[in-house]
């Protein structure tokens, strides 16, 4: 069953500017993870950002577990389309602990449901005991499992993945990927990753989408 889907998606930055995105078309299904691979300048990051709702698309149309979020008639505001989103930059707060980072989504929830939320997320990504750490009192593969958590715990439809990986040393890459894969997994999170790096999306997802300018390229398994 289609849990995802965005149909006929272009997009140009500016009145006239150049086309980013021409045409493009894609469907998840629930709990799969699809990998977006691509050189630079290739749109990537931008149909993220338009999913997500930071950029409104010129046309088409996407759907998110039978809710229609964008359209030519639609447009869902980023805080009410249930996404979440992990970057490169990790952009945890510096002056919040791993518990407030971790809990900055959930202020609709009671008292005692965010604090039944955090320690699911905190058992989920294994940085139980380090609860009131900061940012610079972990590791960096620390401080990336604390921006998952946090993108999680609000419970999103669908989770995206802007180069999550980009600034961690090769050794710790290897065991982040795995972790990831698990997480993803034990949640069954419907997710997208978007990296330059073929070795990530092979170690993670499911299936991955490869995009030349504007437009999808060819998917593999």
């Amino acid at each position: 069953m289609t849990f995802f889907e965005m149909t006929g998606i272009s997009f140009r930055y500016a009145h006239g500017g150049d086309r980013v995105l021409s045409d493009f078309s894609m469907q998840l299904n629930q709990g799969e993870v699809v990998g977006i691979l691509g050189p630079s300048g290739c749109g990537k990051s931008t149909l993220l950002r338009i999913i997500s709702g930071l950029e409104s698309p010129d046309s088409g149309s996407i759907v998110i577990n039978g809710k229609t979020v964008v359209s030519d008639q639609v447009f869902i505001q980023p805080e009410s389309r249930g996404v979440g989103m992990v970057f490169q930059e990790y952009a945890l707060f510096p002056h919040l602990t791993v518990a407030q980072n971790m809990m900055f989504g959930l202020h609709r929830l009671s008292r005692a449901e965010r604090k039944k939320r955090l320690q699911a997320m905190l058992d989920l990504v294994q940085m139980s005991g380090f609860e009131k750490r900061y940012p610079h009192e972990l590791s960096g593969g620390q401080q990336q499992r604390v921006a998952f958590a946090r993108a999680l715990a609000p419970e999103p439809a669908i989770l995206l993945m802007d180069e999550p990986f980009s600034n961690l040393d090769a050794g710790l890459r290897g065991k982040i990927r795995e972790d990831l894969r698990h997480l993803l997994r034990a949640a069954n999170m419907t997710s997208i990753l978007v990296t330059h790096d073929k070795e990530d999306a092979v170690a993670i997802c499911d299936r991955i989408v490869q995009m030349t300018n504007e437009r999808l390229l060819m998917e593999k398994a």
